[in-house]
């Protein structure tokens, strides 16, 4: 099993959320689409080059963001990702992976 963590700007979470639920995400025993999720701040600034979906180019932005966890079993990881990715509304969005004891 796997952690998988993310950050999300809020508006975006539910999205991203049933995103990760439909791939096999946060599959418990008898339950699906399990997650915990905590509120918090995310910083970036936008450099040369960059497409952002909030901010500008050259400026430091602040987002309320949405910290989203599911449990995900080894061979849905790979889809889970790839779910993540096209639900984000991030060129670049930060995925977190951690084993499982």
């Amino acid at each position: 099993m796997k952690k998988i963590v993310v950050t999300v700007p809020v508006e975006s979470a539910v999205k991203v959320r049933e995103a990760t639920g439909k791939a096999g995400g946060g599959k418990q025993s008898n339950y699906s689409f399990c997650s915990f999720s905590v509120r918090g701040v995310g910083r970036f600034k936008p450099e040369e080059g960059a497409h952002p979906a909030i901010g500008e180019v050259g400026k430091l932005e602040e987002v309320e963001e949405e910290r989203i966890e599911v449990t995900v079993a080894d061979e849905f990881v790979s889809e889970i990702v790839a779910a993540i990715r096209a639900a984000h509304p991030y060129e670049e969005p930060v995925i977190d992976i951690y084993p499982l004891e």
